[in-house]
């Protein structure tokens, strides 16, 4: 059985050549271990065979290396783990925006390490120095969350017994990251949008305006536009807070990366439970890779973390047959849509494709199969409005059709 020493990053390929196991070294911080590889070769799995282990490539010069040596030298990316195409252009990103004050949209599966990517951000920018404070928006009851964002005054409800600081105030000159922005209730939305648009808000139970410089960074896994069509998501804060958006890719899409988050991650929880791990199959590690993690790295820190407390030699033992009982990517094991919801998602992906056009030969209409008057009152009895507007009027009129304050024209562009 062929073994793999945690000393260097294992990349797959066909150049390796066998040499014997250094020795595992614990010093130094494998995130910090950015080194260029080829585009697309990086990304493939192919099985080893035999008694290998596998070093770091050398591609010689390549225009990609003083970027890798800046990121390096300058410690930024702290806790990122990887050396993939696709994360080292997340990080040309953070690198472009992180100077500036401009606010972030993150935008990922969960588990992808997005808090990581927003602190990095934090620790780039120049209000590094200053707080950086992180609000989940998903794990807040809906009733506290404006006193845990905005703060409230004593006596604002019944418990207040003290002035509570907000997380705005508390990020003050500095960073304000959240998380999971997709699921702040709608009545929250117009006050957030407001901060920021005009850097400023009340405590709850206050009258008094209080001005805030804050750097906001959100992130979300949902599909915002998706909720705009569905009037579960304002479209001013949307496009408020997309300004420059940063889309973090999931483990599967950068499987050679796996290698070396399987080392960072056994070295950390080895040294935390006091074991000497310094080797891995061949064959586990393959199958490591080619699995394609629903979970993301969260997922595989956590099925490293259990092999490593079930490990009691020098040799890795992780439990691949585990892998194949999880949860299949894209397998939904939610209740069931009812007609009317498919029906609702299927006449809004339409509107989209159409740009909002219901009638002509290229209208949503027509490639529904309906005429112009019926659909229109299916999008009307199934609630579906355009994004930016919030009511209905009920005129159809020759040529065009009003929608709130917005027009979908017959036959051309809104």
């Amino acid at each position: 059985m062929g073994l793999i020493s945690f000393s260097f990053p294992h990349a797959h390929g066909t150049g390796s050549r066998p040499i014997s196991d250094p020795p595992l070294k614990l010093e130094g911080d494998p995130s910090q271990s950015l080194v260029d590889e080829e585009r697309l070769s990086t990304d493939e799995a192919v099985p080893h065979s035999g008694n290998v282990t596998i070093t770091p490539r050398s591609n010689g010069v390549n225009e990609d290396l003083h970027l890798d040596e800046e990121i390096r030298n300058a410690g930024g990316f702290e806790g990122i783990v990887g050396q993939s195409w696709a994360l080292r252009q997340v990080l040309r990103l953070i690198e472009t925006v992180a100077t500036g004050d401009s606010t972030v949209l993150l935008l990922g599966e969960t588990g992808t390490g997005k808090e990581l990517i927003a602190r990095a951000i934090h620790n780039r920018s120049r209000r590094k120095e200053r707080n950086f404070v992180k609000l989940n928006c998903a794990a807040i009851p809906t009733g506290l969350l404006e006193s845990e964002l905005f703060g409230h005054e004593r006596g604002a409800f019944t418990g207040a017994i003290a002035q509570k600081v907000g997380r705005l105030e508390l990020a003050d000159r500095g960073s304000l990251f959240l998380d999971e922005i997709g699921d702040i209730p709608l009545e929250l939305q117009p006050k957030l949008l407001r901060v920021l648009q005009e850097r400023e808000f009340e405590r709850l139970g206050s009258t008094r305006t209080q001005r805030v410089d804050v750097r906001v960074v959100a992130a979300t896994h949902c599909d915002l536009e998706g909720m705009i069509a569905e009037k579960q998501f304002r479209c001013d804060l949307y496009y408020r807070l997309n300004v420059f958006p940063i889309s973090i890719p999931p483990l599967r899409e950068r499987p050679g990366d796996i290698p070396q988050l399987v080392r960072h991650f056994v070295q950390r929880a080895a040294r935390r439970m006091n074991k000497a791990i310094d080797r891995i199959s061949c064959e586990t590690m393959d199958a490591l890779t080619q699995y394609p993690w629903p979970g993301n790295i969260r997922e595989l820190e956590n099925v490293i973390e259990r092999a490593v407390i079930l490990t009691s030699g020098p040799v890795l033992r992780v439990p691949i047959r585990d892998l194949h009982t999880r949860i299949a990517p894209g397998h939904n094991h939610e209740r069931s849509q009812t007609l009317e919801e498919v029906e609702r998602r299927h006449i809004v992906t339409t509107l989209k494709e159409t740009r909002w056009v219901l009638s002509g030969p290229r209208g949503a209409a027509t490639r529904l199969g309906l005429n112009r008057a019926t659909l229109y009152f299916r999008m009307k009895k199934l609630g579906i409005v355009r994004p930016g507007t919030e009511s209905w009027s009920h005129e159809i009129k020759s040529g065009t059709e009003r929608v709130g304050h917005s027009e979908i024209r017959v036959g051309g562009r809104p």
